[in-house]
């Protein structure tokens, strides 16, 4: 005879009279804002003290580079607002994305005594800073909240919506990490005027991965005025709003619905199938979103033989990519390199390949059976195409 299941109302199920078993069944609710703030270091405006928590102390965690531009700025901000602040200065680059950079970062929470839940750090700098500041606060007592303030384009637009935390593992990129969305993010195109030309060309890459995926407007936005925005920093008279606002826009209608990945086709990971295991073996020679173009400048080539996108679409997203200043070819792009990256693709997708695709420009489809000699082959090409349009 089967065993007796009780169930609940609280979603607690036992099992067996006596009880011998239980099932557990909860959810995580998870609220939290991604916001254009303008002017995020002016005493005037609230919403870095106010973001997360009731007015108290912070812990600040700056990036070197945006401390030596914007220290002063920073302290003066807290200063003016009533706040007592503490800078945490920390080096943040691929090399350094390490679990001694987030220990360090703990232990300056430990020295700071943040509270657990009202004292959110602020962690201010690019991508890899985020990264590393989400994972510390995610382990710190399991969970303290922070709050990020993006400072390059590709923490803008990538980096700082979603919710992942990580550090790379040995050869391989963000092996270590989380799922623990900052309580608020804090979006200011105005830190992009400080940003030089690779940088900005290095956020324009994860732009363009939306626009190429899905979203045909933001593709024709960026091949109209994508150099004028750079030469701007996005700071001059051509708007480059709407470019920020698609961007993250798409990026945010991906994740909300698969916020931790339980669904494994996912079109956001287009560009990184090959990329991560580029990078890694590149560093420091490529950043990451140079490298997520050359992924995707291959996968286009891959889906042109496929019959997916048109000849003259491949020549149009090639010519785009350089004129973001993007490159479109290395040498990594070679046999070893790319079936060692496909056979960890498919290991973090579940053994499947899941690949993303696209279908033309501004559309894409998911693809299970690529095989290297098609890898190799669309490498062959595309190194081609490369030394014909250079």
């Amino acid at each position: 005879m089967a065993a007796k299941t009780n169930t609940s109302a609280h979603g607690l199920f036992t099992t067996g009279e006596p009880v011998s078993a239980w099932t557990v069944s909860t959810a995580l609710p998870v609220t939290y804002q991604v916001v254009f703030t303008p002017q995020t270091l002016s005493p005037a405006n609230p919403a870095l003290a106010t973001a997360g928590a009731v007015p108290g102390r912070r812990l600040v965690v700056v990036e070197e580079t945006v401390h030596a531009l914007y220290g002063d700025r920073i302290r003066a901000y807290f200063e003016a607002r009533g706040l007592a602040a503490e800078l945490c200065v920390l080096t943040a680059h691929e090399e350094v994305k390490t679990m001694e950079s987030v220990f360090h970062v703990a232990e300056r929470m430990d020295r700071f005594g943040v509270s657990r839940r009202g004292e959110p750090v602020i962690a201010m700098g690019g991508g890899v800073l985020m990264d590393v500041v989400g994972l510390a606060c995610s382990l710190y007592r399991r969970s303290t909240p922070f709050v990020r303030v993006p400072t390059t384009l590709i923490g803008l637009v990538d980096a700082g919506v979603g919710a992942k935390t990580g550090v790379n593992f040995g050869r391989h990129k963000n092996r270590l990490g989380t799922y623990h969305p900052a309580v608020a993010t804090l979006l200011d195109p105005a830190f992009l005027a400080t940003l030089d030309q690779r940088h900005l060309s290095n956020g324009l890459a994860e732009i363009l991965k939306v626009a190429l995926i899905k979203d045909r407007l933001l593709f024709d936005l960026l091949d109209r005025i994508g150099e004028t925005l750079i030469e701007q920093r996005f700071q001059g008279p051509v708007p480059g709003g709407e470019v920020l606002v698609r961007a993250v826009h798409g990026m945010l209608q991906e994740l909300q619905p698969n916020l931790w990945e339980h669904r494994l086709e996912r079109s956001m990971d287009y560009g990184h199938s090959f990329s991560p295991t580029v990078e890694m073996r590149a560093l420091p020679e490529l950043l990451h979103g140079e490298a997520v173009c050359l992924d995707m400048a291959l996968t286009t080539v891959l889906a042109q033989r496929r019959g997916l996108v048109e000849a003259a679409e491949r020549d149009r997203i090639l010519d785009l990519m350089r004129r973001l200043g993007l490159p479109v070819w290395h040498p990594l792009l070679e046999p070893e390199t790319l079936a060692d990256a496909l056979t960890d693709t498919i290991r973090h997708r579940d053994g499947r390949q899941r690949f993303p695709l696209p279908v033309g420009i501004g559309h894409g489809c998911f693809a299970d059976d690529l095989t290297t000699t098609e890898i190799g082959h669309a490498a062959d090409e595309l190194e081609e195409l490369a030394c014909v349009t250079q």
